[in-house]
Order: C-alpha cells, then sequence, then structure tokens
C-alpha cells in the first residue's frame, strides 16, 4: 500500500516536502518578508479572530498543483457539499462505503497532503474503514480543477468546517465522534480547523507547520495575499494561537522530520500554559513512509479519547 501511495503522489509537486519548515538542509529561498525569530502569541481566540478578519488576496486563481481527475475510488462514494459566503461553492468529497447501522458509527474527516487530492492519498485510510470509521476526505476550493479561489491556509479552513458539517449529517454517523486528522498541508489547516470549531471530538495533525513564516518562506510561489502585512501569516499559524485548541490534540511527525521539533515544542508550551488537551508523538519514517503507522496513532488517540 505505501508504494502505490508514494507512486501516485508523484502526481503532486510537494507531496512529500509540503509541512516542511524553512529549517530543513534545502538552500533559504529569496522572501519579501521578515520571518520572527519567534512569532506573537496573539491574545483573541481563533475562531473570533477568523470573524473579523478577511484575507487580502492580490493574486486570485486556482490552487498552485497539479493534479489528476477526481475519480471516485471504487471503494469509496462521491458526495458534494456546500461552502463559501453564501454556500456558493460545491466541492466534491470521497467518503468511505458502508452499511448504516441501528448503531451510530464513528468517524474521521481526514485531510490530504498538498494542494491536490487524489486516490493515492486515499488508499491508506482504509485503516480506518477497516476499524469502523466512516471516512471522508474532502477536496477543498480551487483543487482539481474545481470552483473557487486558493487562499493558502486561510478561506481552506471554511471548506473543512464545512465538509465536518457535511460528515457529521452523513446517515448512520455518530455527531459526538467526529474526529479530524491530515498530514502536511492537511496537517497545517487540521491544526487551524481544530482552533475554529467544537465539532471534533479530537484531532491529530500529522507533519503540519505551525508557523505559516516559515511555510510560506519555503514556498513562496504559493503566496497569493498581501506579504507586507504579519498578520496575514499570523491568521495561518496555529502557533500564534496556540491556546485557541477545541478538542484534545495529538501532533504528530515522522523520526526524519526533525526540523519540527522547535516548532512543534512552542505551540505545545503555549497550548499547555493555557490547560489545552495536547501532546505529540513521533512516528518512525520519513514524510511519507510515516503514513500508516501515524493513522495507527490516530486511532488509538480516538480510541483513548472516546472509548
Amino acid at each position: 500500500m505505501v508504494l502505490k501511495f508514494e507512486s501516485s503522489m508523484k502526481l503532486t509537486r510537494r507531496s512529500v516536502l509540503a509541512g516542511m519548515a524553512a529549517a530543513c538542509a534545502a538552500p533559504s529561498m529569496a522572501r519579501a518578508f521578515d520571518i520572527p525569530a519567534e512569532p506573537r502569541l496573539l491574545s483573541h481566540d481563533y475562531m473570533k479572530a477568523r470573524e473579523h478578519f478577511s484575507t487580502h488576496l492580490l493574486q486570485k486563481g486556482p490552487a498552485p498543483d497539479k493534479y489528476e481527475p477526481l475519480e471516485t475510488p471504487a471503494d469509496a462514494e462521491r458526495v458534494f457539499y456546500r461552502s463559501g459566503r453564501g454556500g456558493q461553492l460545491s466541492l466534491t468529497a470521497w467518503v468511505s462505503k458502508y452499511k448504516r447501522e441501528k448503531k451510530l458509527k464513528p468517524a474521521v474527516l481526514f485531510l490530504h497532503g498538498g494542494n491536490a487530492m487524489g486516490i493515492g492519498q486515499w488508499q491508506p485510510l482504509k485503516a480506518y474503514v477497516d476499524a469502523g470509521y466512516v471516512v471522508m476526505m474532502p477536496s477543498l476550493r480551487g483543487e482539481n480543477g474545481q470552483m473557487g479561489i486558493f487562499s493558502g491556509f486561510y478561506d481552506e479552513v471554511s471548506d473543512v468546517l464545512a465538509a465536518a458539517e457535511r460528515l457529521a449529517h452523513l446517515p448512520g454517523v455518530d455527531r459526538k465522534r467526529v474526529f479530524l486528522a491530515g498530514h502536511s498541508v492537511g496537517g497545517a489547516l487540521a491544526m487551524l480547523a481544530s482552533m475554529s470549531t467544537h465539532r471534533f471530538r479530537a484531532s491529530v495533525p500529522i507533519s503540519g507547520n505551525p508557523n505559516a513564516f516559515r511555510f510560506f518562506n519555503r514556498y513562496p510561489d504559493d503566496i497569493r495575499f498581501d506579504d507586507s502585512n504579519p498578520h496575514e501569516f499570523e491568521v495561518r499559524s496555529a502557533v500564534c494561537y496556540a491556546h485557541s485548541f477545541k478538542c484534545p490534540t495529538l501532533l504528530l511527525h515522522a523520526s526524519e522530520e526533525t526540523h519540527f521539533d522547535d516548532g512543534q515544542e512552542l505551540l505545545i508550551k503555549r497550548a499547555q500554559a493555557a490547560k489545552v488537551s495536547i501532546k505529540s508523538d513521533v512516528i518512525l519514517g520519513n514524510h511519507t513512509t510515516q503514513i500508516p503507522g501515524a493513522i495507527d496513532a490516530s486511532m488509538q488517540f480516538f480510541r483513548s479519547v472516546a472509548a
């Protein structure tokens, strides 16, 4: 399964490196913005901050990654969910095939890596299905030729929240046991989404970068917003709102991703100071090969939170 996953992920230009920070060994790229040694810790709750902030996009267009057609996997159903202002965006999601039973099923909303969705990202999620979860993987605005404008870690959070509501209201799903997980870009979005709603019972971001300053320093071509305004980076940085997590959270990253250590340590330090239920763990492997182990670890965490 892992080999198929790796092969399919080659279709996106950042599938392996999307969550990596600028502290990697690769040379630093030119930038037009300053990177603070330690991003500010802001006092506002992130959910409230989103109510009063609109990102200022200087470029408007689709997500930057190359993509494959959204052909539904054989073991999934294609559904649509509404997002955006007034629900004007109709976006695709894949949901695992399941039989509706009298006993409600727990569910996992899994956010894919990179800025495009592909079947290779779906394949490892079979472990959730085998364990009895209903699984949804949503595509987000501007991805795979779909409606909407890419903003990079901001308006996409609204899509995640909308997809979560769609999942929670599927027949046979236990609305009190909707869990969240995500890998790489999806891991960063999982952090921000966990701060934006009380919907999720628990969350497991995998190799998500909590510091948007560092992420966009490595991928400046992905910047669509006004990078002269530091707050545009802050509202995309979980580390700036570390007190805002709304559910128990487990942060995971691979053993070979040591560049995540300092960012996660600062995030956890700030969150725990605010009495947030958060911890971290390391999964053997690299950015891609850790996926099966991270999924297993996420299920153990979900069961510990909602036995």
